[in-house]
């Protein structure tokens, strides 16, 4: 099958009032197919789902070792984060430790999550920083290696030594060349694939032995999962709802990855309408399908039958994977 097919509805009342189609794959430790919905093959952007592909070569070339890097700057090299201290305090102390600041970064300024903490903000009459970006923690990695290459400050051009050396990563990882790619929200290239390249990719990271760079990253995002998004956000509350079974991530444009490390398994999604509702919806099916989260956990509940709360809190529908799907 190569056209999308549906994966969530929305209903309100007894009427189906919007569907959301995808594409999804599950990959083995082989780079096989083992389960597949809609066009494997479909070609996309990974955006931020790929974040622990782009912090390979951070760990591949040692320059993380010599950095003294922990477990929690690996989680933020993968993190989409909220921006909120527990971020941002750990960012300017690792700028700090490169002998850098704000100004280093090339992401951009961004407002921190939830509402509440821009408010905050506000009132206090502060503006953001480059550090409050969701993807400091991967620019901060990219600083690091490459001020470990001695390359030149502007390493988001896609002709810096940082980004051919992710490119390189990403390429090996999912099996394939990419045609192409696109800037990020944050600036930096975002590289194409199939999903069934990022799909291979994830399950390498999940069958890696320890020790190895990919291992490495990924049980520091399910040691760190408040670290990879914050609190509220769907990465974080699921991931601690798996405890050690299962890394996830999720992308700008509803892309979401998994990575199964005890199944050696890999998983990886889009809705093509680029509904992240849509998206929290079907990884956490694919998640309980899989084995490594229970539908009748709270969490799992919260996505799998999300309420439809109008203005005063009134329940007037739902939001839940399609019939046909899981």
């Amino acid at each position: 099958m190569s056209q999308a097919v549906p994966m969530v509805e929305v209903w309100r009342g007894d009427l189906l009032e919007s569907l959301h189609s995808g594409h999804a794959v599950i990959c083995d430790d082989t780079g096989q197919i083992v389960e597949a919905w809609g066009n494997p093959h479909q070609l996309i952007y990974p955006r931020s789902s790929c974040k622990m592909v782009q912090a390979l070569p951070l760990l591949e070339s040692g320059a993380a070792d010599r950095a003294g890097l922990t477990s929690e700057h690996l989680a933020l090299a993968c993190a989409s984060h909220n921006g909120n201290a527990i971020h941002t305090d750990r960012v300017q102390r690792w700028l700090a430790d490169l002998g850098m600041n704000d100004d280093a970064l090339r992401c951009g300024t961004q407002w921190p999550q939830p509402q509440e903490a821009e408010h905050a903000m506000v009132r206090a009459g502060q503006t953001p920083c480059q550090y409050h970006n969701n993807c400091s923690g991967k620019h901060s990695g990219f600083l690091t290696l490459s001020k470990d290459m001695g390359a030149g400050p502007e390493y988001v051009d896609p002709d810096h030594p940082v980004q051919l050396a992710v490119k390189d990563a990403f390429e090996r990882a999912t099996g394939e060349d990419t045609p192409g790619f696109g800037i990020d929200g944050c600036s930096a290239p975002n590289f194409q694939s199939r999903l069934l390249g990022l799909a291979r990719a994830m399950a390498r990271f999940a069958s890696a032995p320890d020790g190895s760079a990919e291992a490495r990253l990924r049980n520091a995002m399910m040691q760190h999962p408040d670290l990879v998004a914050g609190e509220g956000r769907s990465c974080t509350r699921l991931m601690r709802a798996m405890g050690t079974k299962a890394a996830i991530k999720t992308g700008a444009e509803a892309v979401f990855i998994a990575i199964l490390p005890d199944q050696k398994l890999g998983v990886a999604l889009k809705i093509t309408d680029g509904a992240t509702r849509a998206s929290e919806c079907a990884i956490t099916a694919l998640l309980v399908r899989l084995g490594v989260l229970s539908a009748e956990d709270p969490v799992a509940r919260d996505y799998l039958a999300a309420p439809l709360l109008n203005r005063r809190g009134i329940d007037t529908g739902v939001i839940r994977p399609s019939e046909g799907f899981i």
